[in-house]
């Protein structure tokens, strides 16, 4: 009797998507590592932050903290015209808006003196983290070629502690 009843409560249970033996805790939180911790979380690829007047930006990190910054790239599909810092261990994006309707027009209207506007994260694999963060958070959009060359994805701040975050694909 009790080997039946074991074996119709394992069906029951695994009908549910819980495995044999779990708590309730247990099978939320293996689902949510399952959605959010596969190879999404990569290095961090840049931190990007926008800025007013993208010349003197670039020049006073290149002044004061005496680092490397590559040429001005205008990305017309992004509406943003981007200069890159180089650091040791990550990059600096800095962002200026590229025509009226950039998104970055709108952030500087809000934030005039720029400010953080979003932080880049690798991925291995970028269709296979869409899928699995998708089942979490809003993913704005479809994938574009970032300023790297390779896809990216933004997720949507309010799904991600209030910052945008961006995964890119690393080829």
């Amino acid at each position: 009797m009790s080997l039946l009843l074991s074996g119709f409560l394992r069906s029951k249970v695994l009908l549910f998507g819980f495995e044999y033996g779990d708590s309730l805790i247990e099978h939320v939180a293996r689902k949510f590592r399952a959605s959010i911790v596969t190879s999404e979380a990569g290095r961090l690829n840049h931190v990007a932050i926008a800025v007013p007047d993208l010349a003197a930006a670039a020049q006073t990190y290149k002044d004061v903290i005496g680092v490397q910054v590559s040429a001005q790239q205008d990305l017309l599909e992004h509406g943003v015209s981007v200069v890159f810092v180089t650091l040791p261990n990550t990059k600096i994006e800095l962002l200026h808006p590229l025509g009226e309707n950039s998104p970055i027009a709108k952030f500087l209207e809000k934030n005039p003196a720029g400010g953080l506007h979003h932080i880049c994260l690798e991925t291995d694999d970028l269709k296979d983290s869409i899928t699995n963060v998708s089942k979490t958070v809003r993913v704005l959009g479809e994938p574009k070629i970032g300023a790297h060359g390779n896809p990216v994805v933004f997720l949507h701040p309010k799904d991600m502690a209030g910052t945008l975050v961006e995964l890119e694909e690393k080829l």
